[in-house]
């Protein structure tokens, strides 16, 4: 591998850590491309994204597809803890 990257991203609950976490163990376990691979790991509050590439593009395009899954997980999030008292209810 030629290219690589961390991103640390740090979370405000361990549950929203959880949560994005486990949405993403089927991507890390099985790559959808044998151009990158990539790692997960928690550390206190942070998430831990570790690229390995071989080129710049893969590893780009490995960076883009992670943090974009990982910003919808958070909305997904936000949307439910919004409207958590409504779908006690229910």
């Amino acid at each position: 591998m030629k290219a690589s990257a961390v991103a640390r991203l740090g979370f405000s609950s361990e549950r929203h850590l959880d949560v994005v976490s486990r949405a993403l163990e089927p991507e890390v376990g099985k790559p959808a491309t044998l151009r990158s691979r990539e790692s997960l790991e928690q550390d206190g509050l942070f998430l831990v994204l570790r690229v390995e590439a071989k080129d710049t593009a893969a590893l780009r395009a490995a960076l883009n597809a992670y943090l974009r899954w990982m910003n919808s997980v958070m909305q997904v999030l936000d949307v439910l803890e919004k409207h958590e008292d409504r779908l006690s209810v229910c």
